[in-house]
Parts: C-alpha cells; sequence; structure tokens
C-alpha cells in the first residue's frame, strides 16, 4: 500500500510539475520590455520603477534587432538614459543571444505571456512586456544606436579631447 501511495504521490508531482511550465512561443519575445527587479546573489532583491528611480529597457525586433538601455531619474525629476548596447538577437526553444555571444539555454525563461526571468552574471532579473508610447520606443532606440560609435569619430574625439 505504501508503495501504491508513493507511486501515486510521485505521479501526483510530476503531472504538477508539467502543468506549471509555461509555454509560450518564441515570437512574444518581440516587443519592448522593462526590467521589473533585480537581484543579485547574496543581496536584496531591488524593484526597478518609480520608488528606485531606476530601470533598464530591452527592445526585440521582429528581424533580430535588439537594444538595451539604463532608465534613471535624477534627483531633479530628470530621465536619463544611458545606452547600452544596439545590435542584434536571436532567441529559439529557449536558446538566447544578444550581440553575436555564446546563446545560453534558459537564459530568458516565461513566467507568463508577458513576464520573463533569467540570471546574467549572478543577477536574478523579473522583466515585464509593456507598451511604451512609439515617440519613446524611438528615441530610446535612437539613443542605443549611438552607442555604436563609427571609429572615424572616435578617433577624432580621442584627438581632440584626450591628447
Amino acid at each position: 500500500m505504501k508503495k501504491v501511495m508513493l507511486v501515486m504521490a510521485l505521479a501526483l508531482m510530476s503531472a504538477l510539475q508539467v502543468s506549471a511550465q509555461v509555454k509560450v512561443a518564441d515570437k512574444e519575445l518581440v516587443g519592448t520590455w522593462i526590467m521589473e527587479s533585480m537581484q543579485w546573489e547574496g543581496e536584496k532583491k531591488t524593484l526597478c520603477g518609480k520608488e528606485s528611480g531606476y530601470s533598464q529597457f530591452k527592445y526585440y525586433g521582429t528581424d533580430g534587432e535588439y537594444a538595451c538601455a539604463e532608465i534613471a531619474l535624477t534627483k531633479d525629476g530628470k530621465v536619463v538614459v544611458m545606452p547600452h548596447e544596439y545590435g542584434t538577437y536571436t532567441f529559439k526553444d529557449g536558446w538566447y543571444s544578444e550581440m553575436g555571444r555564446e546563446k545560453i539555454k534558459d537564459a530568458i525563461v516565461w513566467i507568463d505571456k508577458t513576464t520573463t526571468k533569467g540570471t546574467w552574471m549572478k543577477r536574478h532579473d523579473i522583466w515585464k512586456k509593456v507598451v511604451l508610447p512609439e515617440k519613446v520606443t524611438k528615441y530610446i532606440l535612437a539613443c542605443c544606436k549611438t552607442k555604436n560609435m563609427p571609429d572615424d569619430v572616435q578617433q577624432s574625439i580621442k584627438q581632440a579631447m584626450f591628447k
């Protein structure tokens, strides 16, 4: 009888685990995402947004376009956009890569259709898919694109400002 109960319990746990896994199509990643929270291992979770005055933005285009920026509020309430990266991403069957880096399995794990979690360099993030006004998305994308400064401009700035 104990063995039957044990087998039934294991079967139930297995069924619950399978039903808990969320299946979301890879294409659902396309769009604009903002960081909801982050937590470095061994540290307290940081909620992003109004209270912290900090968040991050990621954009995934249908053609593989990728952009990432940090967004912060200054003490006087001004928004500062700090471009981090602009380039490409791939995401297929749970394998994710951005900026041509090595693909990582489960770097993006679906919680539901508009929420993901993932780990990056021992930091655990929660991201929420959002619809921002088009002019905001375009502006942040333009900021991220400037991150890729042409080599000749780089050289000119070094020569003119860092002699």
